[in-house]
């Protein structure tokens, strides 16, 4: 399966979707299902457009797992209960850790370059996150002795940072949204001056959860370049039911790696797509879920986006084939996932 990585045309792209769908037709029962469901006969989808994509709300109740495979691996969404919670079998973990990997390395740089920490209390105090995975992984990869996680510890990670800045170190904070809040409100109430770097990226990560007065992400990337003292405010957008994630390196544009793709749907009607510019809901393809679904119907909002000015400091100079999209929040009366991104 690691021939997704090297898709390096629109026509490698479709084709392997296409390939993926019928194979996952074959082989994943809850997706074959609902494709009898909707009485769609799988020879008569010739083009991505044409193919079904599963609720992302199966995942909650159905296990969406490749019946030629078997495994204990799953990921869990976070949210404040453990009642219908999603959870995302993973057949392959190194598909996911190649993902994560490359991708990182497409928007981001080597992880080898940089010190990584976590301020990601509420997913460190939960089981089955695919995000502290993900992070995990990334600091396996950095070999640093100075990676870590912080939970409320607001203090130490500021000296921590403080320390990296004046040794002029490279450090990549992930941080969820509320969390990256409560640390900057702490560092004000106590006047602790938070030490300016252009060796500092974070990455936020989304996230409310009801611990925040809701914001636009403009606004929470403004109030985050002025705390940290940096430019460098950059936003992942996934979920526990994919194995890819998209980054913005500012400006709350995004771009996902090549073996992943956006589509806006109509809210008005699922199995139409609206142009470019306008806004809908967010259909996603993550071809490195071979043995789940590739194909998702999620309950965010978006918009492809059309001559997008982007910043110089915003650019990846990489080589990517997916459009430049936002994000803009919940379809109303959604569920409400524990990982929203905020309302833009």
């Amino acid at each position: 399966m690691n021939d997704i990585f090297n898709l390096k045309t629109e026509a490698d792209f479709d084709q392997k979707c296409l390939e993926t769908f019928r194979y996952q037709y074959q082989n994943i029962e809850v997706y074959r299902k609902f494709i009898d469901y909707l009485n769609i006969n799988p020879t008569d989808i010739t083009n991505v457009e044409k193919i079904p994509f599963l609720p992302i709300e199966m995942f909650k109740n159905h296990t969406i797992l490749d019946q030629t495979k078997s495994t204990d691996l799953y990921f869990q969404s976070s949210g404040t209960t453990q009642l219908n919670l999603s959870k995302h079998w993973i057949a392959d973990q190194n598909l996911y850790e190649e993902s994560i990997a490359k991708s990182f390395e497409q928007f981001i740089g080597k992880p080898e370059d940089y010190i990584f920490l976590g301020l990601l209390p509420s997913y460190l105090e939960k089981q089955n996150s695919s995000l502290i995975y993900m992070v995990d992984f990334l600091m396996k990869k950095s070999g640093k002795p100075e990676n870590g996680y912080f939970l409320y510890n607001h203090e130490e990670l500021l000296e921590l940072l403080k320390k990296l800045s004046a040794q002029n170190k490279k450090v990549l904070l992930f941080g969820v949204s509320f969390a990256l809040l409560d640390f900057l409100d702490f560092a004000e109430v106590n006047q602790h001056s938070i030490t300016s770097s252009e060796q500092l990226t974070i990455i936020e990560t989304g996230g409310m959860k009801g611990r925040k007065e809701e914001m636009t992400k403009d606004e929470l990337l403004r109030i985050l370049q002025k705390g940290f003292g940096t430019n460098k405010i950059y936003s992942e957008y996934s979920m526990t039911e994919l194995l890819s994630q998209a980054y913005s390196l500012g400006q709350n544009i995004y771009q996902s790696p090549n073996w992943m793709r956006i589509l806006i749907r109509n809210t008005e009607d699922p199995f139409s797509y609206v142009g470019d510019g306008r806004n809908g809901a967010i259909n996603i393809i993550d071809l490195a879920n071979r043995y789940s679904c590739s194909f998702i119907a999620t309950q965010d909002l978006g918009r492809i986006l059309v001559n997008p000015e982007i910043p110089r400091e915003a650019q990846n100079d990489k080589e990517v084939l997916s459009k430049h999209f936002q994000v803009l929040g919940r379809i109303d009366h959604s569920d409400i996932r524990g990982c929203s991104l905020l309302v833009s």
